[in-house]
């Protein structure tokens, strides 16, 4: 299990858009999407290495509620292209500057920010560059404001697995690290490894389809940028006013410890608790998870 990657990312699904558009963000083309009306809520997927192809179900979700849901793929993938793809043009530092120019462009003077996921570590490093941007902030089974979250992730995945799914994935995922890049074993792998991420095992193709698209190499470049610049925030919002929400799932491969150390990061934030949820609350706590969100968004 030690070659298992992280891969900490949002997946819903539906489709629906109101304006797409690409803006030109440093070196890469930024591809953008916006859903209904009202107060500007950006939502950040995770990943790293994931486009916002499926973010449109949680976007829509909210639009319905009467917010301005905005969703983008972050740069080098799905529409958002990057001419090279390295480590000087996949950083946390280039990926904070293509947030701001997207509010730039879209002409917001502060907006809600929900990051699920690798989305709750960018939300915290943006935040941490520009705190006047932030009307309210989400964390949606986030990662954590240093890099503390890393520690047990691996444990508790497996923990979430069943002895023949623990021995099948292993199996796969001998065979992606002596070479095999087939469509079929990516597939197989990400089929048992898709199990770990939902308490409601039926959930578990929804998030198999989307583990076989995460680009892997700005996966790694991300990880191993947020342990150069030494990511820690922990200490960095003493004199942040601005109301968090952070969801967290019992059951899920982030550990509430996480959550906690997000919680007391933030001095106004509210931590809420899901039972029998996984990494994807709007999938295994889907009244609590709106309803939660709602409340905060209204309060």
């Amino acid at each position: 299990m030690k070659q298992l990657l992280i891969y900490l990312f949002l997946i819903p699904f539906l489709n629906f858009s109101q304006v797409c558009e690409t803006i030109q963000s440093n070196d890469s083309n930024l591809y953008y999407q916006t859903l209904g009306m009202g107060k500007p809520i950006l939502i950040i997927n995770g990943g790293p290495g994931m486009n916002s192809e499926g973010f449109s179900y949680l976007a829509n979700e909210l639009a319905k509620r009467n917010y301005k849901s905005i969703i983008y793929d972050q740069r080098g993938t799905g529409k958002s292209t990057l001419k090279n793809i390295n480590s000087e043009t996949v950083t946390m530092d280039v990926m904070v500057e293509d947030l701001e120019n997207l509010r730039k462009h879209l002409k917001i003077e502060r907006w809600t920010i929900l990051g699920h996921s690798f989305g709750g570590i960018l939300a915290t490093y943006y935040t941490s560059k520009y705190p006047e941007r932030i009307d309210k902030l989400i964390f949606s089974s986030s990662g954590g404001v240093n890099m503390n979250f890393t520690t047990n992730i691996e444990e508790r995945l497996e923990n979430n697995l069943t002895q023949t799914q623990l021995d099948s994935l292993a199996y796969y995922q001998r065979k992606i690290t002596n070479g095999d890049h087939s469509v079929v074993t990516a597939k197989q792998s990400a089929k048992y490894l898709a199990f770990a991420y939902v308490y409601d095992k039926s959930k578990a193709p929804v998030i198999a389809e989307r583990l076989t698209q995460v680009n892997t190499e700005i996966n790694a470049l991300v990880f191993n940028n947020l342990i150069e610049i030494k990511y820690d925030c922990s200490h960095a919002f003493t004199n942040f006013k601005q109301p968090v929400l952070i969801l967290q799932g019992k059951n899920d491969i982030i550990s509430v410890a996480t959550a906690s150390e997000i919680a007391k990061a933030f001095p106004t934030s509210k931590l809420v608790l899901m039972e029998n949820c996984g990494h994807y609350g709007w999938l295994d706590a889907y009244e609590l998870y709106f309803s939660s969100i709602v409340n905060f968004l209204n309060a």
